[in-house]
């Protein structure tokens, strides 16, 4: 048994021959938040802590969509969502609708802890960051002219977008990959046990693009985008009205719990069976230490460390990144 941590900035349609101006900057982000994961529970902060830290620094990183990077509706507002979990106490805390709070993830741990509820949305929501005198800024902080043309992308394509679908025009009736880039930034997440098995997950998003005012995924719905127990921490990412159909989240812990599975096993059987192919991706840990990275995606921008040495940083899966390297 040991320490280990885990980080996703998004699964989705990520052609291979995506820019290096747009890979590497997202590749640096990962680099540089599981270097923050590593030293933090190197220097023995819990693991809340430790995801809440490293969730708070991919929302200040406009390279992904949550924080600073979030998306825009289909009014062009911004509408951001956030969940975090301590395994230990099954306490957990989750926002939505939020348009001024600069670290969605830091006001669900506030919603935990200072709260008799889980779940604070939209004006009361803000009303509660206020409150609690949260980092706070004009909502034109989160708009960037990056989301302002994806969004424009989406309408023209009059279609909701998933993280890293690629645009198509009017008139196509399948989604088809383009060689010049990508049409959205991904969801963050993270998850982390220490050596003594104390699990914690966090989530961050701002949604999908286009996404109707008021909707809600997957993120901050427990059991669905964001779920952490005393046998495993989950985090997903994708098509949030899949993850929440497949209940993914809690159900690699249910396997886990009621069949005996591992980690590893209960996570591919959920992704790969529990949600359509092309929808889901996740990070997980166990109390053991074990750590899986799964997705049923062309990629899924990830990384992980354990206490034993190893470490990845990735896009694609290893028999196709370990070509392109």
């Amino acid at each position: 048994m040991g320490w280990a941590i885990a980080l996703h900035g998004g699964a989705g349609d990520i052609p291979l021959s995506l820019p290096p101006e747009r890979r590497e900057p997202r590749e640096v982000a990962l680099r540089h938040c599981l270097q923050i994961g590593v030293a933090a529970l190197q220097a023995k902060l819990s693991p809340l802590d430790v995801v809440e830290l490293v969730v708070r620094e991919l929302e200040n990183i406009p390279n992904y969509n949550a924080g600073r990077g979030s998306v825009l509706t289909t009014n062009g507002t911004i509408e951001m969502e956030a969940c975090i979990m301590d395994g230990n106490t099954m306490k957990c805390g989750a926002v939505s609708g939020l348009t001024t709070v600069v670290n969605p993830i830091s006001l669900a741990r506030l919603v935990m802890e200072k709260t008799p509820h889980i779940y604070l949305a939209f004006d009361g929501a803000e009303e509660f960051a206020r409150e609690q005198g949260v980092e706070t800024v004009d909502t034109g902080h989160f708009i960037t002219q990056e989301n302002i043309e994806r969004l424009k992308q989406a309408r023209e394509a009059n279609r909701v977008q998933i993280d890293y679908t690629q645009p198509i025009q009017k008139g196509e009736k399948k989604e088809t990959p383009t060689a010049d880039g990508d049409s959205q930034i991904g969801t963050v997440g993270c998850v982390a046990v220490d050596a003594d098995g104390n699990l914690a997950t966090a989530t961050s998003t701002g949604g999908l693009v286009n996404k109707m005012v008021g909707r809600i995924g997957d993120t901050p719905i427990i059991g669905a985008g964001t779920y952490a127990n005393s046998l495993c921490a989950v985090s997903a990412t994708g098509k949030g009205e899949a993850i929440m159909r497949g209940t993914v989240a809690r159900d690699v812990a249910a396997l886990m719990e009621y069949k005996g599975l591992s980690l590893k096993e209960a996570a591919a059987y959920v992704v790969e069976k529990g949600t359509p192919k092309g929808t889901c991706g996740l990070v997980a840990v166990s109390a053991t230490g074990e750590v899986s990275m799964q997705f049923n995606t062309t990629g899924m921008f990830r990384a992980c460390a354990t206490e034993d040495g190893y470490s990845e940083i990735a896009i694609w899966p290893l028999s196709v990144q370990n070509g392109l390297n």
